[in-house]
């Protein structure tokens, strides 16, 4: 478990907002350090002579245009429930972005015999490329899922999953949001929000291991322990700290907290599924690498389902 420090931030001025100057000078230090188009777009291409591939959206930045796509596996058979597959609304945390994809590689087939999938594997591209949690505008988008968002990645997703609820008339039953709790969430986020926003982020014990957040709104306490329990087959489940929390909020199970999806704006809030979760990976734990990564958030996914699917 990474223990918390405090760090200081080398933009802006202690104790007052960043304006526009400072949104530009923290930009400017952001570079491409990996291609979305190899990394990502491409495997979602090679799915296309199986599955619909469709975009809904598209980033215009200047870094570049970024087309965003959904993957739909329509399944065999009539009045199959629905099921929502999101990542990398965080676009840094890269399993779930690879994990969303391999879980339509190798999955996706079997469960398409009992439900219907729609998976957004990676609604924030720039960040990915750029590995990045915020957005160019310093705006995260998993604070964002909420009327007129200013992030247009959470805005244009908002916008495709609620169309797409309405026009076809199809209710989602499960929403799993794939994530990671990285080193850089202590060395770098949190000190960049605290820059930004002028108000005082501690820092946090890094859970070392895999773990949930729920929505405090509907728990679904066995849905989240089905996935618990399947994604210990694969990797270690994160303990508790000394004060029975995970990154600072209190233990709703093993492995398992909760918040409040909608009032803070994330993803997880998206739909009215009752079956919600996110899952959250750490990559750099000593005890993982970046397959195992991949696999602990597909372990996630087949075991929320395979958990709906004995109700």
């Amino acid at each position: 478990m990474k223990m918390s420090s405090e760090h200081a931030y080398d933009i802006g001025i202690p104790g007052q907002k960043w304006g526009e100057a400072e949104v530009a000078q923290w930009l400017s230090k952001q570079q491409i350090k990996r291609s979305y188009q190899q990394q990502v777009v491409d495997k979602i291409n090679a799915l296309a002579d199986t599955y619909l591939v469709e975009q809904y959206g598209e980033l215009i930045y200047p870094a570049g245009d970024y087309p965003l796509y959904a993957i739909k596996v329509s399944a065999l058979g009539d009045n199959k429930p629905w099921v929502l597959v999101t990542g990398g609304v965080h676009g840094y945390e890269t399993s779930g972005v690879q994990g969303a994809i391999r879980f339509v590689e190798t999955q996706a087939e079997h469960y398409r015999q009992h439900v219907n999938l729609l998976i957004l594997p990676c609604i924030s591209p720039w960040g990915y490329e750029t590995i990045n949690r915020w957005n160019v505008d310093a705006i995260d988008p998993n604070r964002s899922f909420y009327a007129n968002s200013p992030a247009p990645e959470s805005a244009q997703a908002i916008d495709y999953v609620r169309r797409f609820a309405a026009d076809a008339g199809h209710e989602f039953v499960m929403h799993i949001d794939l994530h990671e709790t990285t080193d850089t969430d202590n060395s770098e986020f949190r000190p960049a929000l605290s820059a930004r926003d002028a108000i005082v982020q501690k820092t946090w014990n890094i859970p070392d291991g895999f773990y949930l957040v729920g929505d405090s709104t509907k728990p679904e306490a066995d849905f989240q322990k089905a996935i618990i329990d399947e994604v210990a087959k694969v990797t270690h489940i994160a303990p508790a700290d000394q004060q029975n929390k995970l990154i600072g909020v209190d233990l709703e199970q093993f492995g398992v907290i909760n918040y409040a999806a909608r009032e803070l704006g994330l993803c997880m809030g998206l739909t009215e599924a009752t079956y919600v979760t996110i899952t959250e990976v750490y990559p750099d734990s000593p005890l993982v690498d970046d397959e195992n990564c991949t696999l602990a958030q597909v372990a996630a996914i087949t075991g929320g389902l395979d958990y709906i699917l004995s109700k």
